[in-house]
């Protein structure tokens, strides 16, 4: 009972897969005219934008692999391809189309149910039965339908005995160059059974290749969203215990009879296998914001290639190129929950921002969470405010519901007195324009124990000025030049522009937009980049670029004479490219928290740069005293130089296929023994 159950389990997965695919198909991502002929009923729903690239990728990397086998087995006389549960894919039927299977047979494996499905489906429709041409083979022992080039067999993977039985029946010949395509299958397997299908194919097959494309990295935050939802869905990884990481993977395949074997995580897969004009098409194919989740999905599914016996040998993966990670951890540093503020709705969200207002009031506005047992694009602000050394925590309703404040995610608010802030940009979908800027106006008395009604006003702005607030994920900074308080808006992303280089200095008494000269090297565009005021000019650091590749740089913009000067700041060791992460100076140091970056060894703790030096310190964050997996992207920071402690404010994010996840209640770092002057 429970064999059967599991493989029901494991079939809706598949069967959701399929939906994704003909989503992503449908949408100009992959081209694939036989996904929807396969899907049969389960076709017709729209996936997100995020699932849609998830998927590309996918399918990306299996055709590239499968491909690159034909091609440099072409020249023999027999070869075969042994897709292992298969399900309802249409790898054969796009390699019969493209004229690519002139002395290939394919074989395909799933659970009896589903290949019979499958073959009933092939037989009732003339576009899939006529690629095929059926030869009635089907019925003997376990083959469902059998064509001159394509057979499909009903069998369960993780009996070995009764699949070797079954295949050779339907005529696999050893001998020949076989390559066995494993597509999110092995980890639904028990490791001992996995262990030995590969063991088995090295052993049986004199010259074989495998393919594999699976997760990995179970033990990072986003890696334990993922686990629980598949544990949740009754599939659960069983690959991820044993090998949790890519190099286990490699090791997995080269201690079982396999002499060759590349592995690359999909991001490694994305920068170095796929040419930058296909990249950028995907790019734009459809608004997309999601570039955080986007990233930690691909460091989170890897591509194999193993190969033993071939001649030349099968290398479609090479060459492959690391995202280089810190060079070694500085120091830990402890993360606990603040006393009296869990279990308060309306701090889990993310894509928002918190400014401090007095020493002891903190401002939290907009961004995505959950509100009234809602997910969705957050109303209402939020203060905390600080008594008798404990955070409360308050809800703020603006004065009328108000229509102008757009429930945005992105935006900056910079407190400009204890009683007004400006908000710039923000978006509410990534597909609508920016938002403008708005005045927020406090009452004298705000704190959270009696959080009185904020006033929105919205802020008429010159036309030259507008530009500067129709962007998002961009960044706000306070300055001074020649005496007089500026604003410094920075980068970001609009809906024309996917990354901004552009700059504004807003007089901060007149909000009028300033021009005043800029030397030195203009540092690249970027968004989701940090910027903090310093010695009266302003810090930026990391972010994400053209191309959507994270960025290293770190860039002063210094007061001169006459205006100011762009100059870079050099790290050593060269810090790890990042974005999403939050940023504060204190006392000649940069402190970095969180963010994204793209190798896998560990997440982005806090980075500490000497601004005097340009020596760069990674700290781990410890978070043995958290019940819940921290994300630290999308979330708002507030450091309080007195107490030398940070606060952590939501944060999170839409995890792929697996849930939206939101850290459920600030966290405290205490900095005070990493930034005591040695």
């Amino acid at each position: 009972g429970r064999a059967v159950s599991l493989s029901r389990q494991v079939q809706a997965t598949g069967d959701s897969s399929t939906v994704s695919k003909c989503s992503a198909a449908a949408r100009g991502y992959i081209q694939d005219r036989f996904l929807r002929l396969l899907a049969g009923r389960r076709r017709r729903r729209r996936r997100a934008p995020l699932i849609h690239r998830g998927y590309y990728i996918r399918a990306r990397a299996v055709d590239r692999c499968v491909q690159d086998f034909l091609l440099k087995t072409q020249s023999l006389p027999r070869t075969q391809i042994l897709s292992l549960g298969a399900g309802f894919d249409s790898l054969y039927f796009r390699l019969k189309d493209m004229g690519l299977l002139h002395h290939t047979v394919v074989y395909e494996v799933d659970f009896p149910n589903v290949a019979c499905q499958k073959a009933t489906l092939i037989k009732g429709m003339k576009e899939l039965s006529a690629l095929v041409g059926d030869t009635g083979g089907e019925g003997l022992g376990a083959i469902t339908f059998s064509g001159e080039d394509y057979k499909l067999l009903g069998v369960d993977l993780s009996e070995l005995t009764e699949l070797e039985r079954a295949l050779e029946e339907a005529g696999l010949d050893n001998k020949i160059p076989t390559l066995f395509i494993a597509e999110v299958v092995l980890t639904y397997m028990e490791n001992t059974r996995s262990d030995a299908l590969i063991q088995w194919a090295a052993e049986c097959f004199p010259q074989a290749c495998f393919l594999v494309y699976e997760q990995v990295h179970p033990e990072d935050p986003f890696g334990c969203v993922m686990e629980q939802h598949f544990s949740q869905l009754n599939s659960a990884l069983h690959s991820l215990a044993q090998y949790p990481d890519c190099e286990a993977q490699q090791r997995r395949f080269l201690g079982r009879g396999w002499t060759e074997c590349s592995v690359m995580d999909m991001n490694e897969f994305f920068t170095c296998c796929i040419p930058e004009d296909e990249q950028q098409r995907v790019q734009t194919l459809e608004p997309f914001d999601e570039y955080e989740e986007w990233h930690l999905k691909c460091s989170h599914y890897f591509v194999l290639t193993a190969s033993k016996g071939m001649e030349p040998s099968w290398t479609p993966l090479l060459p492959i190129s690391r995202h280089a990670g810190p060079v070694g951890m500085a120091g830990s540093i402890p993360a606990a929950v603040c006393a009296r503020l869990s279990g308060i709705p309306g701090l889990r969200r993310y894509g928002h921002h918190s400014v401090l207002l007095k020493s002891n009031v903190i401002l939290t506005t907009g961004g995505f969470g959950e509100e009234d047992g809602q997910h969705c694009r957050m109303r209402n602000f939020h203060v905390l405010s600080k008594h008798a050394g404990y955070w409360k925590a308050g809800c703020v309703t603006l004065k009328i519901p108000d229509k102008r404040w757009g429930e945005r995610l992105y935006h900056t608010v910079s407190c400009l007195s204890d009683t007004l802030a400006l908000v710039v940009g923000g978006r509410t979908s990534p597909s609508s324009a920016g938002l403008g800027m708005l005045w927020l106006k406090f009452p004298e008395t705000c704190n959270a124990s009696d959080p009185d009604d904020i006033a929105v006003e919205l802020v008429s702005l010159q036309p030259a000025t507008e530009p500067a607030a129709l962007r998002w994920r961009h960044s706000t900074t306070e300055m001074t030049f020649k005496g007089e308080q500026y604003l410094f808006v920075y980068g970001g992303r609009s809906t024309l522009e996917p990354v901004l280089g552009d700059w504004y200095f807003l007089h901060t008494r007149e909000l009028s937009y300033t021009v005043i000269a800029v030397e030195g090297p203009v540092p690249e565009s970027r968004h989701s980049h940090s910027a903090c005021s310093w010695e009266g000019g302003v810090l930026i650091a990391g972010g994400l670029g053209a191309a959507e590749q994270p960025l290293g740089s770190v860039f002063l913009l210094r007061e001169l004479e006459h205006g100011f000067q762009w100059q870079t700041v050099e790290t050593h060791p060269p810090l790890v490219p990042r974005y999403s992460h939050t940023a504060h100076v204190h006392e000649g140091k940069l402190l970095l928290v969180g963010g994204v970056w793209l190798h896998t060894s560990s997440v982005p703790g806090i980075t500490v740069i000497d601004l005097m030096t340009g020596l760069c310190l990674d700290y781990v964050i410890n978070v043995e005293h958290l019940e819940w997996p921290l994300m630290l992207h999308n979330h708002s920071s507030i450091f309080l130089p007195n107490e030398k402690e940070l606060l952590v404010i939501g944060g999170g994010g839409n995890c792929f296929s697996f849930g939206t996840y939101l850290n459920p209640e600030p966290v405290s770092l205490s900095l005070s023994s990493i930034l005591t002057n040695h």
